[in-house]
This record gives C-alpha cells, sequence and structure tokens, in this order.
C-alpha cells in the first residue's frame, strides 16, 4: 500500500515538474515576442554615404529630394511626395498600374530609377487635371464607366494619353494592342476601349 503510495506521490510530482516547465517556456517565448525586434541601422535608414541630391520636375513643381540612386520613380511619387496615385501592383511592369508620363511618354514608374529622369518634366494622374477640368481621357474614363474597383485605373489613363501621344490607334484593334500592357482584374476593358475611342475621335486636348 505504502509502495502504491510513492508511486502515485512520484508520478504526481513528475507531472507537476512538467507542467511547470511548459508554462516557463510559454511565458518565455511571449516576452520574447512582445520585444520589439531589432533591425540593423541600413533598414531603418539609408547610408548617409550613400544619399545624392535629385531635383525632380513633377506635376509642373520641381522637387529637392535626397535620396539612394536604387530608389524607383515609384517609390520616390508614392513615399516621398505622397503622389499615390499611381499604384505598385505587381512591382515588374507587367501590371501597368504604376504607369505615368516622362515627356509625354508612357512609361512603368516601377521600372526605372527616379534619378534618371532629373531632366525630364513627369506627369502623374494628379497632374493631368486642370484645376477643377478634367483631362478629357479622365472625363471619357467617367463617361464610359470605364472602372469598376479603380485600382488600376490611374495607369490606364496614363497609359492612354501617351498612346494618343504616340499617334498611333487607327481602330480598336490598335488600341486594345497597345493597351496591353495595363491589366484590369475587374474586366472593364470594353469601356476602356470606348474612352480611349472618345477622345482619339475628339482629339482635343488630349495630348500631356
Amino acid at each position: 500500500m505504502r509502495l502504491r503510495l510513492k508511486r502515485r506521490l512520484f508520478g504526481q510530482l513528475a507531472i507537476a515538474t512538467t507542467l511547470g516547465t511548459m508554462v516557463e517556456s510559454l511565458k518565455g517565448k511571449t516576452l520574447a515576442q512582445s520585444k520589439p525586434q531589432s533591425r540593423p541601422p541600413s533598414a531603418i535608414s539609408p547610408d548617409p554615404s550613400s544619399v545624392v541630391d535629385v531635383k525632380l520636375r513633377v506635376n509642373g513643381t520641381e522637387h529637392a529630394l535626397k535620396i539612394e540612386p536604387r530608389v524607383t520613380l515609384l517609390d520616390v511619387l508614392r513615399e516621398r511626395l505622397n503622389l499615390t496615385g499611381s499604384k505598385k501592383g505587381c512591382d515588374h511592369g507587367q501590371c501597368g498600374a504604376c504607369t505615368v508620363l516622362v515627356d509625354g511618354q508612357r512609361i512603368n514608374s516601377c521600372l526605372t530609377f527616379a534619378i534618371m529622369h532629373t531632366d525630364a518634366s513627369i506627369t502623374t494622374i494628379e497632374g493631368l487635371a486642370k484645376g477643377d477640368n478634367l483631362h478629357p481621357m479622365q472625363a471619357a474614363f467617367i463617361a464610359r464607366d470605364a472602372f469598376q474597383c479603380g485600382y488600376c485605373t490611374p495607369g490606364q489613363i496614363c497609359s492612354a494619353v501617351g498612346l494618343v501621344n504616340e499617334k498611333h490607334a487607327k481602330s480598336d484593334a490598335d488600341i486594345r494592342e497597345l493597351m496591353s500592357g495595363n491589366i484590369c482584374r475587374c474586366g472593364a476593358y470594353p469601356n476602356i476601349v470606348n474612352a480611349v475611342r472618345d477622345v482619339l475621335g475628339g482629339k482635343k486636348d488630349a495630348a500631356v
């Protein structure tokens, strides 16, 4: 009988010890997770020795910036100039959501370095309208209901303006081909083609 009681007591003590160890381990993990993770200085701020002075003319305004040469034009527009109309979609130049105009030509701003465009005139979706007067392409997109969620719309409109500037589109098939670099996940393509056709037909102040 005594032997049975000793075994039972030993088992209870073993279980209590195991549970205590598990609780302490969990406490340690919780405290470790609650502490702020330290990051290397390079992840917090750029190395001062790698920063260069850059002047960019965006939407008619000149901006003096200190940036690293590797910073993309898209990141400068969104993170430094707070021009968030240009969207970061795929970040690989495949969706066209980041399209802006540089000297009237459309480019994927996620694929180019900001430092490459110091002597250029950069136009984003925010710079197309003249005060309260919408750019003809913006007005056409609204009239034709050429968007749904709207995420790709700034890039679509800038790309369409660039298309008009290029003067290569003569038919709906041309429009579809020349706009193929801009993806619309909502499938508003027919209305986009209609909007671009309207502006091509009018050709009034449609260029930048």
